[in-house]
Order: C-alpha cells, then sequence, then structure tokens
C-alpha cells in the first residue's frame, strides 16, 4: 500500500482466535495477513488490526453514551468507510443475521457531521462501529 496518509495499527483481544478468524474473515471480509496459534494480523481497510487469544476475554463495553438518539457504546472503534463501502457492509452483515448494537441508519441527518453509521459487537464483545460521510469535509466539522 503506498497511500500517504497513517495507517493505525490496534490489537485487541479475543476469548477464541478461531471464533474472531471466522467473524473478522468471513463476516467483514477482511483479508487475512500474518498469523500465529494464538494471533492473527487483518488489513482493515488498510489498517492493521490484530486479535489475540486472550483466555475469558468477552463484553467489555463500559457503559453507554447519548449521541443523537443512540446509546452508543464505549468503547468502541471502526472505520469511516465511502458510502459504497459502508452500503455492501450494512447489506453483507444483513445477510450473516448480524445482531446490531445500534441498526444501519443515518446520524445527524440535514445537519453538519451528517453520516451514516452502524454499532455491532465481535464475538468477543468488542463493540464496533462504522460510518461513513457522503461529504468527508463533515468529518471533523463544527
Amino acid at each position: 500500500m503506498s497511500e500517504s496518509r497513517p495507517r493505525f495499527h490496534l490489537a485487541i483481544p479475543v476469548h477464541d482466535v478461531a471464533v474472531a478468524r471466522a467473524f473478522y474473515g468471513e463476516t467483514l471480509g477482511l483479508p487475512e495477513g500474518r498469523s500465529d496459534s494464538h494471533w492473527v494480523d487483518f488489513d482493515c481497510w488498510g489498517h492493521q488490526l490484530v486479535i489475540h487469544e486472550v483466555p475469558g476475554a468477552t463484553e467489555r463495553i463500559a457503559g453507554t453514551n447519548p449521541v443523537d438518539g443512540d446509546a452508543v457504546p464505549v468503547p468502541h472503534f471502526g472505520v469511516l468507510l465511502e458510502p459504497s463501502d459502508w452500503d455492501a457492509l450494512a447489506a453483507r452483515l444483513r445477510e450473516r443475521n448480524t445482531e446490531f448494537v445500534v441498526e444501519p441508519h443515518v446520524r445527524f441527518e440535514g445537519e453538519v457531521g451528517e453520516q451514516h453509521t452502524m454499532f455491532f459487537l465481535d464475538p468477543s464483545g468488542n463493540a464496533l462501529e462504522f460510518k461513513a460521510f457522503a461529504d468527508d469535509s463533515q468529518v471533523f466539522a463544527t
């Protein structure tokens, strides 16, 4: 990848590497990189996401925070996608009967920062948010 933008590296705990590998690889469709018996690297839209097996690692949501009528799980992580990629991911997740914490929808509709968003949990309880802005200049708009 020769993109000029820095890439993040995020390592997260999972309770079962095989279950998490299937979720991130098959459900989300992330390409797999290097791996060992207790960890796997994934290409998360150009960023490096690493799952590490940690026995007993489940449900780490500390709480929620209200955002435009949604109870947003905290902590969470995710990626800002292009709108067409967001639509494709939402469709993929629905086809796989993913249980959403916050259903795919438009947040801040007609306001500064309008965005498509969705939240769901991985099999180890890690909260994920994927969002898309039709107008990229709105990402940090105030």
